[in-house]
């Protein structure tokens, strides 16, 4: 998708206060989307793929590497991500600490 770029959100503590599990789920659900926690552990890897809706994609522990419309980032604790619909995109935990992950849909 030439001319897409990542659309990132970093968490800001002057907002949306101190991170944390409970507070990462309360903005997104202010965001209007329903989240499901997960925790990765090291070496998980998810390799090229879609989904059939749009998600909001959130870390609030660990690294982790995402590619998606021919650009790369490693999310940190407090960013989100939005997912679009039908984009193809991969995504792996970096280093040795595991990432906890908000699926978030609406």
């Amino acid at each position: 998708m030439a001319g897409k770029s990542i659309r990132l959100i970093k968490w800001d503590p002057s907002t949306d206060g101190k991170l944390s599990d409970g507070a990462m789920a309360d903005k997104l659900q202010r965001m209007g989307y329903y989240s499901t926690k997960y925790t990765f552990p090291p070496g998980t890897d998810f390799p090229d793929h879609t989904h059939n809706i749009t998600k909001m994609d959130a870390i609030t522990s660990g690294k982790f590497f995402l590619s998606m419309h021919d650009q790369s980032l490693v999310m940190e604790p407090g960013d989100i991500v939005e997912v679009p619909k039908q984009v193809v995109h991969n995504a792996h935990v970096v280093g040795s600490d595991p990432v906890t992950f908000f699926d978030s849909s609406k």
